[in-house]
């Protein structure tokens, strides 16, 4: 059965956990918290790589309980992000997140050649998000990892987020790909590479989903919308994946569902040997807490 409440997300990742978690630089209030609260559901056993002695203070002062969870020192975050991607390399632990450090110094150390966690895919971002009003969660790539990417970046881009739907239990996810307009006009390169997207899972070169495009984003997720402009698609007014042209794009969406709608966002790298949990260093501990459960969701057995 499909997944499409965090509550629902959550009851399935306590199932499916717990799952050992290896955290870099985690000297930071918000991630001791999502570590204590995933400890404490049975979602993850948690590994603090980073500055012994502010772990143990902000621990303190704030009264979060680590003291199941191993912590290994380690003060510099770009060495703390090598540490945590060679557990996973050496198979001690099924997922890694990120503390106070930068993503792109995050990936950095998973793209490493030596313990990074690189398999042959290119490595994407998946944010789902709860908005109030829907009636299922809405999946939105990419818009934390892929700049601008080009069309063969975009066709791992539409796989991984069809892989990670259907990990939720969405066994054959609607796709639409986002541009300005739903009209395919050579001025707008995005339109053609979302044009040349749908042809391409026609033929079998994108498997596991439905995928439409170009679609602009009422016309997307609103049926009201569809019809007026007299859409016909599988997919207009019932996407399950919205995928943006670019990292902008995504970023904006993104950002304009939790602040604007209320919405609620979990987000994970995939692609790599296991999920990489990379919410914003701003995101509270609830954000973080949710990207834990869908990372133990889609980590290997």
């Amino acid at each position: 059965m499909a997944i499409t409440t965090f509550s629902q997300l959550m009851e399935e990742a306590r199932r499916k956990g717990p799952k050992t978690i290896a955290i870099a630089a985690a000297h930071e209030k918000e991630v001791l918290l999502a570590a204590q609260d995933a400890e404490k559901l049975g979602l993850a056993e948690c590994i603090l790589v980073g500055d012994y002695s502010l772990i143990r203070r902000i621990a303190a002062e704030e009264g979060i309980d680590i003291g199941r969870m191993m912590v290994l020192h380690e003060p510099d975050p770009l060495i703390a992000a090598r540490k945590v991607m060679e557990f996973v390399s050496h198979g001690h632990a099924q997922l890694a997140m990120k503390g106070k450090i930068e993503t792109g110094h995050f990936l950095r150390a998973a793209l490493d050649k030596e313990f990074g966690i690189r398999i042959g895919k290119l490595l994407t971002h998946v944010g789902i998000f709860e908005i109030p009003g829907f009636d299922r969660l809405i999946f939105i790539s990419d818009a934390g990892v892929v700049v601008a990417p080009t069309l063969e970046e975009k066709v791992a881009i539409v796989q991984n987020a069809i892989d990670v739907a259907q990990a939720l239990g969405i066994e054959c996810p609607k796709v639409a790909i986002l541009a300005a307009t739903e009209m395919v006009n050579p001025k707008i390169p995005s339109t053609l590479d979302a044009a040349n997207l749908s042809k391409m899972a026609d033929r079998g070169q994108i498997k596991g989903g439905i995928v439409d495009g170009p679609l602009a984003l009422d016309n997307a997720i609103s049926e009201e919308s569809a019809r007026i402009k007299g859409i016909q698609s599988p997919v207009a007014g019932k996407a399950d994946i919205l995928i943006t042209p670019d990292i902008e794009a995504g970023n904006v969406l993104a950002k304009a569902i939790t602040y604007f709608a209320g919405g609620k966002m979990a987000g994970v790298v995939v692609g790599g040997k296991c999920p990489l949990v990379v919410a914003s260093r701003s995101d509270p501990h609830e954000t973080k807490l949710i990207s834990i459960a869908l990372g133990v969701l889609l980590a290997p057995a």
